[in-house]
């Protein structure tokens, strides 16, 4: 079942790979058991359904989740239920990607205006009078 992200980005299934491991943590005998984790595999740079600019945004925004080969790896272990943790992992990969689709605000440069530099150096030569009259006092 294809992935949908957004209504132009659809992930098909060969892109995503899942894996089921042992998770730690608890749950009794049933952890040694079940392999109820999910490591969840996307290969974005080789996604045709991806954009250049939204692959771009989501290699930042995936930081030390994108594999050097192009890869984004999730992985959940938070509930016991294998399908439950699939479910989150799916539904993290759609944010993930979503996120990445917006594009950021350009920045505009500002500039300091001229009264706020000369009122910033009017400021240090007080304080620099207040500090230098703070001097021993002579002896008359």
């Amino acid at each position: 079942m294809p992935l949908r992200i957004t209504d132009k980005i659809e992930i098909a299934d060969w892109e995503i790979t899942e894996s089921f491991v042992r998770a730690s943590g608890p749950g009794g005998q049933n952890v040694n058991k079940v392999s109820s984790a999910v490591e969840l595999r996307f290969e974005a740079e080789r996604s045709p359904s991806l954009p250049g600019p939204v692959k771009t945004r989501l290699r930042r925004l995936a930081g030390r989740r994108w594999t050097k080969d192009g890869a984004v790896v999730l992985q959940v272990s938070e509930e016991r239920s294998q399908a439950r943790n699939r479910e989150i992992a799916r539904d993290r990969l759609t944010d993930l990607i979503r996120a990445a689709t917006v594009t950021p605000k350009p920045r505009v440069k500002t500039r300091v205006s001229a009264n706020q530099k000369r009122k910033r150096v009017e400021a240090k030569k007080k304080r620099g009078e207040v500090k230098a009259l703070r001097g021993g006092v002579e002896d008359v």
